[in-house]
């Protein structure tokens, strides 16, 4: 928690008011007891109504005060509370967006979530309530014994026993049960991502008839985190009865003790009604202690939570802009450099193994692009194809050899400096709520409308835009639902486009293509001014038929590289693909 409470250093001013005023409010709550024994003593004992009248108008006065200096309280500490969720948020997602897949993979989407969400909130509340009360109630308890021992030091001596058995209570419960709520976040994170899964998998689950055994799992997963919730929620719900237990205990004891000094004529009834007021006092703050020590310890647990992912560094290293420049003008703009020089794109002797697996991913993967190819990549399911072109934009570090863009290191570019070159349509369509313009525009941020139009038309999306009301003010629909999977397909594409990349990347991105729209794409693509180097997967021949390289992979590993003709000729992995998609009768 020490870590977090840097982003309440714009707020000091509200962290130290709040708790001031709270503490001022207390201070007029202890003199309340006081002015009721003087009403009895003097005011009621005496028959003095003006007496009476007079400290009843203090009594207004004192709540009046007590009123103002609580709500100035709260208004402090909500804002301060406010104001650093939101920093913290800020951060955390900035921090999050700094991290390489390789730790989002570890993470997960449904834990992140809920860090970002649930346990902000958490927090956000823990520092609100610590604000308001973490001061004053231990003021009230303290200041309602000292008080006790201004009125008569024997009786007082029953606070001195009765607040430390309190506290034993409550500090007790706070240690057993803040382990048991970092479980009941895990929890949660475990039900928030069954329910992410069986949402997004909606039709796949109803299609397979799955609905029944999908239910019956979320339901173990949610009774398991309901069983964790009662059993820690019954931990915490003792604190009450066993404070009342002793609190009444204490009152009882007080009572008698009191009725036995005013028999001896040692104190006065107003004080011994005093008395009880100080202890009721500390029952009600006391019983505020223990709710605000139960949030504190959802909060510090939600607060190690989000700590841990604070504590989680990039495993990828980027260059600075600046960096880069002085050190190519330091070292000779080619000093750096490795390969064939005409070369775009060089595998050179490339592996990748993703954190936590067994095995290889990408084994001794070696090849060169000169600028201008067309590259096609084909292989089976699982064969890595999408793992080799991911190390291109570098969003996965080779785990040896090394990848090279125009001869240099891929990890001696700026992130800015390397995405710029390359245009990638990953291979499941996003695209983000808001109009069709303000999802181009993620491909070039000052792109004109012709520009983009240019990027639609190539993409083969002309045809459908056009038709929309708007147009390319169109509203899309978070994650583009009001939009087929091929509609969807072409404006990645599109955006892509936009940005005219010196590299653009494919992959499987004309899945929900019909036969001619691809064909279609892809010739308007070579068309296209500027040479643009193009990387194409496809689990269909005929997409990469016609690319002047086509690289063939086999669980992690180049089975061949060649043109169509060749591969036909020589490798039995693209032979049993291109067959089983054009049987050998209808080869000509």
């Amino acid at each position: 928690m020490k870590k977090l409470l840097v982003y309440l250093k714009d707020y000091k001013k509200e962290t130290v008011l709040a708790p001031l005023f709270k503490m001022l409010e207390a201070t007029f709550e202890l003199f309340v007891p006081l002015v009721m024994a003087a009403i009895i003593d003097r005011g009621i004992g005496g028959g003095n109504t003006a007496y009476v009248l007079r400290m009843g108008a203090v009594l207004v006065l004192l709540g009046v005060i007590g009123l103002v200096c609580s709500i100035t309280a709260q208004y402090f500490a909500a804002k301060a509370a406010v104001g650093f969720s939101t920093k913290l948020k800020h951060s955390l997602f900035e921090h999050i967006q700094g991290l390489s897949f390789t730790e989002m993979d570890t993470l997960g989407t449904s834990t992140m979530i809920t860090r970002m969400t649930s346990d902000v909130n958490q927090v956000q509340n823990g520092v609100n309530m610590v604000l308001r009360l973490f001061l004053r109630s231990p003021f009230i308890v303290f200041g309602a014994m000292i008080m006790a021992f201004t009125i008569d030091f024997k009786a007082a001596l029953i606070f001195v026993v009765t607040i430390p058995l309190l506290s034993i209570v409550v500090f007790g419960i706070m240690m057993l049960t803040m382990p048991l709520y970092k479980k009941v976040q895990a929890g949660l994170d475990s039900v928030l991502g069954a329910t992410r899964e069986n949402l997004t998998g909606a039709r796949v689950i109803r299609a397979f008839n799955k609905e029944e055994e999908e239910i019956e799992a979320f339901e173990q997963k949610n009774s398991m985190l309901a069983h964790m919730q009662l059993f820690v929620g019954k931990l915490s719900a003792l604190t009450n009865p066993v404070t009342y237990i002793i609190i009444n205990a204490a009152t009882i004891i007080l009572l008698y003790t009191g009725a036995v000094r005013v028999n001896e004529g040692t104190i006065t009834q107003g004080q011994v009604v005093a008395l009880v007021n100080y202890m009721s006092q500390i029952l009600i703050e006391l019983v505020k202690l223990a709710n605000l020590i139960i949030t504190i310890t959802k909060a510090l647990a939600c607060a190690n939570r989000i700590e841990n992912v604070f504590e989680i560094q990039s495993s990828m290293e980027w260059k600075q802009a600046g960096n880069i420049v002085e050190r190519d003008k330091a070292e000779g703009a080619g000093s750096k450099r490795g390969g064939d020089k005409d070369c775009v794109v060089d595998f050179d002797h490339v592996h990748l193994t993703y954190a936590g697996a067994g095995a290889e991913s990408l084994s001794d993967i070696d090849f060169h692009v000169k600028k201008g190819e067309t590259v096609g990549i084909i292989g089976g399911t699982g064969s890595g194809k999408s793992s080799l072109v991911h190390m291109i934009p570098r969003f996965y570090d080779a785990t040896k050899g090394c990848v090279r863009i125009d001869g240099r290191d891929v990890r001696d570019y700026s992130m800015e400096e390397l995405r710029k070159k390359i245009g990638i349509v990953p291979q499941k369509a996003v695209l983000f709520q808001g109009t069709i313009r303000e999802n181009l525009l993620w491909g070039k941020e000052d792109a004109t409308d012709e520009e983009l139009w240019q990027a639609v038309e190539t993409a083969q999306a002309k045809e459908f835009v056009e038709q929309k009301a708007g147009r390319l003010d169109f509203h899309v629909a978070q994650t583009g639902r009001n939009l087929s999977g091929g509609q969807r397909q072409r404006l990645t594409i599109a955006r892509a486009l936009a940005g005219r990349p010196e590299i653009l990347i494919l992959d499987d991105s004309a899945s929900a293509l019909d036969y001619a729209t691809d064909a279609a794409l892809r010739q308007a693509i070579r068309d296209m001014e500027g040479d643009m180097t193009v990387f194409i997967v496809s689990q269909r021949a005929s997409s990469i038929r016609y690319a002047d390289q086509i690289i063939v992979l086999d669980d992690g590993e180049m089975a061949d590289i060649g043109a169509h003709d060749e591969l036909l000729a020589r490798c039995s992995v693209y032979q049993e693909i291109y067959y089983s998609q054009y049987p050998k009768e209808q080869e000509v």
